[in-house]
């Protein structure tokens, strides 16, 4: 019997030090001043009234995604081995890179006719491949007449990088 109460004591301990640790690295993650706690202000962002619009389920997928990117991408390189490029996370990027990125998984069909054709890499900027080992999608433009300045690049073994100045920068995208 002792000795159960002393494992409940110890469960007990535990626990509250998880807890202790969980609510620091949250205040910290946040940059909040102390002045209040993130239960307080979750609960206050988050109430509506009935006549207050809810939030869309794209904004709530979306901040999920953020959310999950931000755990799984913590204490990972912030450049690619490989190309030396920058990491970028998904959530990062506009909501178009977002729709880009379903029509690549789904193989299309895609808005523009250049899509899926070859991106030769003339600003050497990727890494080399031989011609032909990258594809090019656009992704939109809001406001754009044209297909504008953003693109996401597919390579082969699945790599895809992000460039929102028309080639002149590529980050990889991290999924």
């Amino acid at each position: 019997m002792a000795s159960s109460r002393g494992t409940r004591s110890l469960v007990s301990t535990v626990l509250i030090v998880l807890l202790a640790l969980a609510a620091w690295w949250l205040q910290e993650r946040s940059g909040d001043d102390g002045s209040s706690s993130n239960a307080e202000t979750s609960a206050s962002d988050t109430a509506t009234s009935p006549t207050e619009s809810a939030t869309s389920p794209t904004e709530s997928a979306t901040s999920r995604t953020e959310s999950a990117t931000a755990v799984a991408t913590e204490g990972l390189p912030e450049d690619d081995l490989s190309s030396g490029l920058p990491y970028v996370a998904v959530g990062d990027l506009p909501p178009e890179a977002a729709d880009t990125l379903r029509l690549i998984d789904d193989g299309g069909p895609f808005p523009y006719d250049q899509d899926g054709s070859t991106f030769h890499n003339f600003e050497g900027l990727l890494p080399g491949h031989e011609d032909g080992y990258y594809r090019e999608y656009t992704v939109e433009t809001p406001g754009s007449e044209d297909r504008g300045a953003r693109r996401i690049i597919g390579g082969a073994e699945g790599e895809l990088y992000w460039t929102e100045d028309h080639y002149e920068s590529f980050e990889v995208i991290r999924r």
